[in-house]
């Protein structure tokens, strides 16, 4: 069973969080072009040196959220009942954590809208998102018996990852809104189906001369 973290930890990752937020909210309001590590950190109340300690860059302060909710997906397969058909505990695994927010929805959302119209944050994410798919992988090689090294484990893992990213992409331009979770279920209950055809009627094929 896993362990609860203690104050250290939780003190830390309170501390990760405030910067992360800062720089979100700041670069919403001023433009990531116009954001200094410096802000950030007066923002959090710790030093410049203090945010160097947890993240390289701002982008990557920005873009933290998304990723470690990608990171605890991986985390909480792994915790799924052994029982439990691969899919079904990927599928609970991602409403965990698509289903509640540790921030403000709205402050999710700006910081979703902000990476996603920014390519230095999407460089970043995607760089980032690169070693989370592999751990996401590893959750899936120990449910399934197989190789991280194998085709399976990490054919999944980019296909959840790629249904996340289309959900969280309908989800942020949708008008009126609609809740993140259904569409992060629907996306990847189609991926695990195989993707089938939709049993929508084919326009006739005109007749030839």
């Amino acid at each position: 069973m896993d362990e609860e973290p203690g104050l250290r930890e939780r003190k830390k990752l309170a501390t990760r969080q405030a910067l992360s937020r800062a720089a979100v909210r700041l670069a919403v309001e001023r433009g990531l072009e116009n954001l200094l590590v410096e802000d950030i950190a007066a923002a959090a109340g710790v030093s410049p040196r203090t945010f160097n300690n947890y993240f390289s860059s701002k982008a990557e302060a920005i873009t933290a959220p998304q990723v470690d909710r990608a990171r605890r997906l991986a985390v909480e397969v792994r915790r799924r009942p052994r029982g439990e058909s691969l899919w079904a505990a990927i599928l609970e695994a991602a409403e965990a954590q698509y289903g509640v927010y540790a921030e403000p929805e709205a402050e999710w959302t700006a910081g979703v809208r902000l990476v996603l119209s920014e390519p230095a944050l999407i460089g970043e994410f995607h760089r980032a998102g690169s070693a989370v798919e592999r751990e996401l992988a590893e959750a899936i090689a120990e449910r399934t018996g197989t190789s991280v090294e194998q085709l399976y484990p990490r054919l999944v893992a980019a296909s959840v990852g790629a249904a996340i990213q289309v959900a969280t992409d309908r989800w942020v331009h949708t008008t009126p809104p609609v809740p993140l979770t259904p569409l992060v279920r629907e996306a990847i209950s189609q991926v695990a189906a195989g993707l089938p055809e939709p049993t929508t009627a084919r326009p006739r094929e005109q007749a030839r001369p």
